[in-house]
């Protein structure tokens, strides 16, 4: 039998995984930590391995026998050959931002199947908010203390993206990692109002209607964008590679590394200046 990821206990079992994780973040945050540097140059904190090892313990009680890639793990050894269904991890999405500060950090899960996210949950702990959703039961997002169950959320949006109406395009960009090709991309615009911003957060805005495009055109991890791909996706956007066609998850033979690609408020905008 095929299982149901959309099943909201499923969800909320989710929620309360990335809820923990972000509790525990935000202690070491509290606390202070050391940076340290991995082989590929990117910064890691005893955040990320906090977070890391709450979330794994938890897919491991709540979804046994799904292979799990978490992007702490990835990094200290090779990647296996993937299953049809798996997940994708990141327990710390936007690293530089939780160093800097900044409250843009996320907890990323996503569920993936046949190449697809079908699943995700972003959550901002920072923020007190969580963003999820689910490829065909929709999308929402709570306002939820860290550590908090579902249940305890304090507000519940529902997600639904609209298309641009005119005027100037409100396009989200990495602080981190914009890149002259994404420049260059984004001058099919007659304007462009620019929002600067790290992490997943910004496949979330475009979910709740506060922006209307992400272009990244530099390369990236899987296990950053699958979470907030399958938030996006529920909304009813829309993430693409540049060729227009969606974002496929699991390549293995190029390290789960993603090209580039284009997020998107509406499928239609997608086809029309893609």
């Amino acid at each position: 039998m095929t299982r149901d990821f959309s099943d909201p206990s499923l969800l909320d079992a989710l929620t309360q995984i990335a809820s923990q994780a972000g509790e525990a973040i935000m202690r070491v945050r509290t606390a202070g930590t050391a940076v340290r540097t991995k082989a590929d140059a990117s910064p890691v904190t005893e955040a990320d391995e906090a977070a890391d090892a709450i979330i794994l313990d938890g897919l491991a009680r709540t979804l046994p026998g799904i292979v799990v890639v978490s992007e702490e793990a990835a990094s200290t050894g090779s990647l296996p050959e993937l299953p049809d269904t798996f997940i994708l991890v990141d327990p710390l999405d936007g690293t530089r931002e939780f160093i800097d500060g900044r409250d843009e950090f996320t907890v990323n899960i996503a569920i993936v199947r046949d190449g697809r996210p079908v699943s995700g949950i972003v959550g901002a702990p920072a923020l007190s908010a969580i963003w999820r959703g689910a490829v065909g039961a929709g999308a929402e997002r709570l306002r939820l203390q860290p550590g908090a169950a579902p249940g305890d959320a304090t507000e519940r949006v529902t997600l639904r993206t609209a298309g641009h109406h005119g005027g100037a395009w409100r396009a989200m960009v990495s602080r981190s990692h914009l890149d002259p090709n994404t420049e260059q991309w984004l001058t099919r615009f007659a304007a462009v109002d620019r929002m600067d911003c790290g992490s997943s957060v910004k496949f979330c805005r475009i979910a709740e209607g506060k922006a209307d495009v992400y272009p990244r055109l530099g390369r990236t991890s899987e296990w950053d964008i699958a979470a907030g791909d399958a938030v996006l996706t529920a909304a009813g956007g829309i993430v693409v590679s540049l060729d227009g066609t969606p974002v496929r998850y699991g390549q293995v033979a190029r390290d789960l590394k993603v090209p580039s690609f284009v997020a998107w408020c509406d499928p239609r905008d997608a086809a029309k200046y893609g």
